[in-house]
């Protein structure tokens, strides 16, 4: 029995840490799949033992509430779901009634009420009872309604989230201390920030599963109905399927075939019954509500054997650790690495090459490393970057410890910078490839931007290189000529300020009428009053400009750089002060990206989501039900095809 107390007060212990740097912290100490396991270790324990302590995870309902936002009671407690990997426990648990299938979005729950058909509140879930309000922050959800057609009081439960591909955006531009492991965590990070303006610009969506209130609104006994309802309401809901005990099994087999496709993570399935009279007749129990039960798909586990452990440098510094093993097949395709993250991760791994190891996908989809069974300890950490040789250092992230090149010069940081100088949207220098800056950064050609615009003194070397001669010369060179006249939001945006986007930039020079030498001067005060701008994006900028080297390049470049100019372009401002979206497929321009340039070169404003600053929606498909044009006729935006923009501007 006292081995059995000890062992459970430490997984209470671990669990208890690892729920804390999740749920308060936004990070994580360990995987879903470790967490999961030594739960399941507890669980039975309990149960063997008979005994459960008070500070056991098993009897807690989410986390404690910490932070200083304000604290809101919720109306009726939220409670968890109890789980299973058994499709036949989905089964028995329906039985001979319906049942709505569902993903189990992984996100941070969020529960919104509406008053008099807007939007009054938005609360976390906290810990089930006691919740965070997030209302200046849910209005900047970019796929909820502000205003609703229903002037009652209106309650619904739903999940916040960041797909995939802007977590990989928002991430990419975040100092390396402040990178987030996933889009779980950057949400809940996003949501829970004190600043509005940092959630108004990650994307936040709002999924929403379950209709908690709606008053004087009556309903049949189907909470399909409910589903229909809110989507009519403007609210994008959960993606969901009638299923019985017949075709369950087959139901969560297309769930699970579709998920290398979904723009955002989920963790499971949940499963709840159609008949809300049935649902309400079954009640709880202290922990889980007993009409609906949450499915999680057994992790594919394969054990194979760790081959290297290769540390790549990025752009950003940070040495990054990746696990090469023998090659196995999960979840129907072949996998031989996965990223362990951070040097904690791997220190915690005990990691030696050689060890027997057994991976798996995350929510079906990212490679991990879920166990060590060998442990040897014996691999060997970098002491130098391995790009540079310049001695690593040892540094605090969010989710642990990390290597990190300290040398601003190292090669895998200057290739990234100077691609990006010279993309489409910045310089726009054709012909300057990744690989291409390589070798010139590899033969001493170039070392930062501005050597870019002298590289005729090595035309002989470039043209007598594999795979170039004088006609790949002549025509970078042609390239980079033309770059030479350029207009200064676009040279401003290839400088690669941290936060400064072209839309940014563009907006930065207008405040200061094209003048680099007032931008270079601005203060805090004048920048924060450009429409958009908050105190990030105002710092990074007088950081940039606060640094000698970085003015010194400036400087330089200068002799070269002549800016366009714009006061011609400008003269018919016909869209001034307006704001425009821009959605869907167009015909007449080549791009999205082509629309928005000549909106914004005729003052205009392109944001991502409808609001009530919005004047107009471009969208072709004007009676698309899409949740913008949901969204503008709520508020009354027009939505007009690319042939009523032109009138417009006529």
């Amino acid at each position: 029995m006292n081995n059995n107390m000890d062992r459970m007060k430490e997984l209470i212990d671990i669990l208890n840490s690892a729920s804390k740097a999740y749920y308060q912290e936004d990070r994580e100490i360990m995987s879903d799949f470790e967490y999961d396991k030594l739960y399941d270790e507890l669980t039975v324990l309990e149960k063997s033992t008979g005994i459960i302590l008070s500070s056991s995870p098993t009897q807690k309902v989410g986390h404690q509430v910490l932070s200083s936002l304000k604290k809101v009671p919720h109306e009726s407690r939220m409670l968890s779901l109890d789980k299973t990997k058994d499709v036949n426990a989905l089964k028995s648990f329906l039985g001979d009634h319906k049942g709505i299938l569902s993903y189990k979005m992984d996100g941070l729950t969020v529960v919104l009420t509406y008053n008099n058909g807007e939007l009054a509140q938005a609360v976390t879930r906290g810990n089930g009872e006691i919740g965070e309000d997030i209302t200046h922050n849910a209005r900047f959800f970019r796929n909820i309604p502000l205003k609703i057609d229903f002037k009652e009081e209106l309650v619904l439960r739903g999940e916040a989230v960041i797909s995939f591909k802007d977590f990989r955006i928002i991430n990419e531009d975040l100092p390396p201390e402040d990178k987030y492991k996933n889009p779980r965590n950057l949400c809940s990070g996003t949501v829970r920030q004190l600043n509005s303006e940092i959630s108004a610009k990650r994307n936040v969506n709002f999924i929403a599963f379950a209709l908690f209130k709606a008053e004087g609104k009556d309903f049949g006994d189907d909470k399909n109905e409910r589903f229909a309802w809110l989507e009519s309401m403007g609210f994008e809901c959960v993606e969901r399927k009638e299923v019985t005990s017949d075709n369950i099994e087959a139901a969560v087999r297309e769930f699970e075939d579709k998920i290398p496709h979904n723009p955002y993570a989920t963790d499971g399935l949940v499963l709840t019954f159609s008949s809300v009279e049935y649902s309400e007749s079954l009640g709880t129990t202290a922990k889980f509500p007993r009409d609906s039960i949450a499915f999680k798909w057994a992790d594919e586990l394969a054990e194979t054997h760790l081959t290297d452990v290769i540390w790549n440098t990025s752009r950003t510094g940070l040495i990054n650790p990746i696990a090469v093993f023998e090659p196995v097949e999960l979840e129907g395709t072949t996998v031989e690495r996965a990223s362990l993250h951070n040097l904690s991760i791997v220190e915690n791994l005990k990691l030696g090459i050689g060890d027997k190891i057994t991976v798996y996908k995350a929510n079906m989809i990212i490679p991990q490393v879920a166990e060590n069974i060998t442990k040897s300890d014996t691999l060997k950490i970098p002491e130098v970057c391995p790009v540079c040789n310049e001695t690593a250092e040892i540094i605090s992230l969010r989710d642990g410890k990390a290597l990190k090149c300290p040398n601003p010069n190292c090669k895998a940081q200057r290739v990234s910078s100077l691609e990006h100088f010279v993309s489409r949207d910045a310089m726009n220098i054709e012909g300057l490839s990744e690989a291409t800056i390589e070798k010139f950064i590899s033969n001493g050609f170039i070392d930062n931007y501005t050597d870019l615009f002298r590289l005729e003194r090595y035309r002989d070397d470039i043209i007598s290189m594999e795979g170039f001669g004088e006609k790949s010369y002549n025509n970078i060179i042609s390239a980079i000529d033309k770059s030479k006249n350029i207009p200064l939001p676009n040279f401003i945006y290839a400088l690669g300020i941290n936060n400064v986007g072209l839309s940014n930039a563009k907006l930065l020079c207008k405040k200061f009428n094209n003048s680099l030498d007032e931008i270079r001067k601005a203060d805090f005060d004048s920048l924060i009053s450009i429409d958009g701008f908050g105190d990030v994006i105002a710092n990074s900028i007088i950081k940039y400009f606060s640094n000698a080297e970085n003015n010194k390049l400036i400087d330089e470049a200068l002799k070269f750089i002549t800016f366009t100019d714009t006061a011609d372009e400008n003269t018919d401002l016909k869209l001034e002060n307006m704001t425009f979206v821009v959605t869907g497929d167009v015909h007449i321009y080549k791009n999205r990206k082509e629309l928005q340039s000549h909106i914004e070169k005729l003052g205009g404003k392109v944001t991502g989501s409808v609001s009530s600053k919005t004047n107009y929606l471009i969208n072709n498909d004007v009676n698309s039900t899409s949740s913008k044009n949901k969204k503008a006729k709520e508020l009354n935006i027009p939505v007009i095809s690319e042939e009523d923009f032109l009138d417009l501007i006529k």
